[in-house]
C-alpha cells in the first residue's frame, strides 16, 4: 500500500510542480516519506521549484552562486534526504600530489596543470580550481592571523599551510 501511495504522492507532486503550484509540491514533499529510489527525482523537483520562484523574485536567471545560495536557505527536506553529505573529494594520493606541487609553486601554467591533471587524473579546469581555492584558503588564513588582529607574537610567525585545506565542496 505504501507504494501505491508512494507513487500517486510522487505523481501529485510532479502535477504540482509543472503546473507551478510550488506551494502543494513542499507541502507533500515536506509532509510524506519517501524510499530512497524517489528522492533523486524528488530532490531535483525541489530545487528547481525553489530556483524557478526565485528567478522569477529577482526577474533574471540565476547564476552558480545564486543557486547555491537558494539551497543553503531551501534546504532539502528529510523526508527526501537521508542526511548524508554529497561531497566531491579528491582521493588522498591526489591531494597529496597537489600539495607538494603548490608548495613548488602556487601558480602553476597551464602546461604544468595539464602534466598534474594528467597524473592525478582530473581534468586541468579541476587542478586550476583546486590551486585557486587553496590560494584563497590560504589568503583567508593568512588574514586572520594578521598582526593587526593578534598580539606581536603572530607578528613574527611566518605564515604556514592550513590545517583547513579540506579539498571537499559540499
Amino acid at each position: 500500500a505504501l507504494n501505491k501511495n508512494e507513487s500517486v504522492l510522487r505523481a501529485r507532486a510532479i502535477v504540482a510542480f509543472h503546473s507551478g503550484s510550488y506551494r502543494e509540491l513542499y507541502h507533500i514533499l515536506e509532509n510524506h516519506k519517501f524510499t530512497k529510489e524517489s528522492h533523486g527525482k524528488l530532490q531535483a523537483l525541489w530545487l528547481e521549484a525553489h530556483y524557478q520562484e526565485a528567478e522569477k523574485l529577482r526577474g533574471r536567471p540565476l547564476g552558480p552562486v545564486d543557486k547555491y545560495r537558494v539551497r543553503k536557505k531551501f534546504p532539502l527536506p528529510r523526508t527526501i534526504w537521508d542526511g548524508e553529505q554529497k561531497t566531491h573529494c579528491f582521493k588522498e594520493r591526489t591531494r597529496h600530489l597537489l600539495r607538494e606541487w603548490y608548495l613548488q609553486d602556487p601558480y602553476p601554467n597551464p602546461s604544468k596543470k595539464r602534466e598534474l591533471a594528467q597524473a592525478t587524473g582530473l581534468t586541468p579546469t579541476q587542478v586550476g580550481n583546486w590551486f585557486k581555492n587553496r590560494r584563497q584558503r590560504d589568503r583567508a588564513a593568512a588574514a586572520k592571523n594578521s598582526p593587526a588582529s593578534l598580539s606581536s607574537k603572530a607578528a613574527t610567525s611566518a605564515i604556514s599551510i592550513t590545517s583547513s585545506d579540506s579539498e571537499c565542496d559540499i
